[in-house]
């Protein structure tokens, strides 16, 4: 099929190796413009900028597609399909309808539940027992389209950092097959009474507070693993919490109840098992202990 891919981190880049590998026509890919990062605050193309690069296909990045002219770029391009995975721009009205087969969107949730910007997150930190990802064809709302296919997998302890590289190769596949399939798949309509909205995190979100069960700030740790990373301040310094346990113990809390760094809550205590130090890589309870012990009686905040 003659495709436009429309992308931009790297949750979107397994899709587009993908649908090339596949044959597909992958005619242009759009991407948001080039960031500014690092020394000198140098153009840093998107991850699927520079992969589409890598593969020879030629890459539009424009800041909007609201003016006629971009969208009459964007029809002239006489797409079949135009495949979306985490783009991060809306698609106006004349976008949406200028594929022959409209745009089909990867979404990192099990629709409806978790429309918006950070589903593998949410469906985390909620405490899913499972999350998967929904090929849906797209329309006007947010995430509200009807859906054409699902893949399905369970939490079963994962961070969102697991999560989202195992959904990204779920959905590259799904994307594939809806391709293969999209003359008999029979679109799905969403029951928006099931829906919930999953938010862009907040890096505020991100501090520990411990007068919260250690069961929903275990799947706190989970959720912001590895961005933007939950963490508590002792000693005066800022540590991040990559993974943490759930110890059956009593405390006042924020209190360091041991010399194994577990830490009273509302309810129970949480112990970190990976932790990261400012400045440091990540690494393992015993080695963080060894190198920075914390007595009993210790206070996180």
């Amino acid at each position: 099929m003659r495709l436009i891919f429309m992308g931009t981190p790297d949750f979107a880049v397994p899709t587009l190796d993908a649908l090339v590998q596949a044959g597909h026509d992958v005619v242009a890919v759009y991407s948001q413009p080039p960031s500014r990062s690092g020394r000198g605050k140098k153009e840093r193309p998107s991850p699927v900028h520079a992969r589409a690069q890598e593969l020879g296909i030629a890459v539009r990045h424009p800041a909007s597609l609201k003016g006629a002219d971009e969208q009459a770029a964007f029809a002239a391009l006489e797409a079949d399909v135009a495949v979306v995975a985490a783009y991060g721009l809306l698609l106006p009205q004349a976008v949406l309808d200028a594929p022959r087969h409209g745009c089909l969107n990867v979404h990192g949730s099990l629709l409806p539940r978790w429309r918006g910007a950070a589903p593998i997150h949410r469906a985390v930190q909620a405490g899913d027992a499972e999350t998967g990802v929904t090929i849906m064809l797209m329309e006007g709302g947010l995430d509200t389209g009807p859906m054409l296919l699902k893949g399905v997998t369970p939490v079963d302890g994962k961070t969102t950092g697991e999560l989202h590289d195992e959904l990204a190769q779920m959905g590259a596949q799904l994307m594939v097959e809806a391709l293969a399939r999209i003359d008999t798949l029979v679109p799905q309509p969403q029951d928006q009474a099931l829906s919930t909205y999953a938010p862009k995190i907040a890096k505020a979100e991100a501090q520990l507070d411990f007068n919260k069960p250690a069961a929903m700030l275990e799947r706190e740790v989970r959720a912001f693993s590895p961005f933007p990373g939950s963490w508590l301040e002792m000693d005066g310094e800022r540590i991040k919490l990559l993974r943490a346990e759930v110890i059956d113990a009593e405390g006042v809390p924020g209190t360091v109840l041991d010399d194994r760094l577990t830490i009273a809550c509302a309810e129970g205590a949480i112990r970190p098992v990976m932790l990261q130090r400012a400045g440091k890589p990540a690494m393992a309870l015993d080695d963080f202990l060894r190198g920075h012990p914390v007595a009993p009686g210790t206070q996180a905040a």
